[in-house]
């Protein structure tokens, strides 16, 4: 298959290559060599390259640099995957694009599970713009999956590694204790897009993070207690951590927990987060296996 990877330099794009570039021909492509926002551009060169299958891995993901940069950020997040869909229906491509828990807003009780077909309410320019692009895929083409995933981590720098590299020089951290969710080892995300192209699963969103919930401080505190980091965790609220704050921050989710069950229930295999860490951990040379 001949697959156009966007994005290449990002976390997620990597894994990709290494997960399909076996059996498939594979162009990555980064901003300087495609930019996602022009619209011509994108459409030409879709039209000459052919791809049977876009893997979207641009994405403007600095959550509070977003509030002071909207406009950048909807051009990558919202007009960007729209060019994509509308490239990939002219050459009849499948599109497959990454989204996020945010486009829901997170107010909904922490006791509940998000559905994909739960309302949106995204109280972020990250969430808004991200919103936008799935849209504007839904609306140009129908051969697409959007993947809505969270609390991403894997190659390069990411949570768990600032968390470990906190702990080398602070005998204490204050991590927050009020937002739900599932930490999602990039490398089951890749896996997830991968089992979802190759058995040929009905097009549509998917929530696609790792099974299980948890908080930011019970994440840490796992981290610490598997690589037996003596480091003391203090919990803190999200309204205090953001009072705090002295920068512009977004407004969090609080909760995060998104339903696995529409894409367990055609076929796709999702990870408990704890065993993620885990496997993480041993491929980073943190653990022993």
């Amino acid at each position: 298959m001949r697959i156009l990877i966007t994005g290449a330099n990002g976390m997620l794009a990597q894994s990709v290559k290494t997960k399909f570039e076996k059996e498939n021909e594979l162009i990555l492509t980064d901003s300087k060599e495609l930019d996602i926002t022009d619209k011509e551009a994108v459409i030409a060169e879709v039209e000459r390259l052919k791809p049977e299958l876009i893997i979207n891995c641009a994405a403007y993901t600095n959550v509070d640099g977003a509030e002071e940069n909207a406009e950048l950020c909807q051009k990558v997040n919202g007009d960007g995957p729209t060019n994509l869909a509308i490239a990939a229906k002219k050459v009849g491509a499948i599109l497959v694009h990454i989204s996020t828990d945010y486009v829901f807003g997170g107010s909904k009780p922490v006791e509940e599970e998000y559905v994909e077909d739960d309302e949106k309410a995204p109280e972020s320019v990250y969430g808004r713009t991200k919103l936008a692009g799935e849209e504007g895929i839904i609306k140009n083409t129908d051969q697409f999956y959007i993947f809505r995933t969270a609390w991403l981590y894997g190659l390069g720098n990411n949570f768990v590694r600032t968390m470990l590299a906190l702990s080398q020089t602070h005998p204490k951290l204050t991590v927050v204790s009020d937002q739900h969710g599932s930490p999602t080892y990039c490398e089951d995300l890749t896996d997830i897009i991968y089992q979802a192209v190759m058995k040929k699963i009905p097009y549509g969103v998917y929530n696609s993070t790792n099974e299980g919930y948890t908080t930011w401080f019970d994440f840490t505190k796992k981290i610490f207690e598997l690589t037996n980091k003596k480091t003391e965790v203090e919990p803190v609220s999200t309204a205090e951590y953001m009072k705090n704050a002295n920068k512009t921050v977004a407004k969090r989710p609080l909760n995060s927990k998104m339903s696995k069950e529409k894409l367990k229930s055609v076929g796709i295999e999702v990870p408990n987060w704890e065993d993620a860490l885990k496997r993480y951990l041993i491929k980073e040379g943190e653990i022993n296996g």
